[in-house]
């Protein structure tokens, strides 16, 4: 098999693995749309024993990621955090005046992006922002890879 044939098969299955519901999706289906995407029948031999070392490397990579992310979790927990006036736990702080907060409200939480101003001494938050439902959240999570990549194209027409 050709080289460039190799990595355009290694780029498709990657980018269709990323794009893909993990739950849901097989090494057939994701064979099936590579082949539909390259103009390709990958189910023969030589590629379908490539497509699956691709994607036993995406999973093995994906295994690392997950480990490495739970690793650093366990570390920033040790670590203490920063809560404001309100007892919400700040995880950041995006310039002087916008800050990323988890708090509870109605016995559920909430990530809220905010802007905050100085009264008396005290930050308060203002209406501008956004407060995430846990569900909001994952979704918005899931799509960050989506937005990178929106960013960059975006960048890329502008330069």
């Amino acid at each position: 098999m050709e080289t460039e044939t190799q990595r355009k098969i290694d780029e498709t299955v990657r980018r269709i693995l990323e794009e893909s519901d993990m739950d849901q999706v097989t090494e057939s289906k994701i064979r099936k749309q590579a082949s539909q995407e390259l103009g390709l029948d990958i189910n023969k031999p030589p590629f379908k024993a490539f497509v699956k070392q691709v994607v036993e490397s995406f999973l093995d990579e994906q295994q690392r990621k997950h480990e490495e992310a739970e690793e650093e979790e366990a570390e920033e927990g040790k670590q203490e955090r920063e809560v404001d006036e309100n007892g919400d736990i700040v995880i950041c702080r995006l310039s002087q005046k916008r800050k990323v907060t988890v708090q509870e409200f109605k016995g559920k939480p909430l990530v809220s992006l905010r802007e905050f101003f100085t009264k008396e001494g005290k930050e308060l938050p203002t209406s501008k922002g956004i407060s995430l439902t846990e569900e909001q959240w994952s979704v918005f999570k899931k799509n960050v890879p989506a937005i990178e990549k929106a960013i960059q194209k975006m960048e890329s027409r502008i330069n």
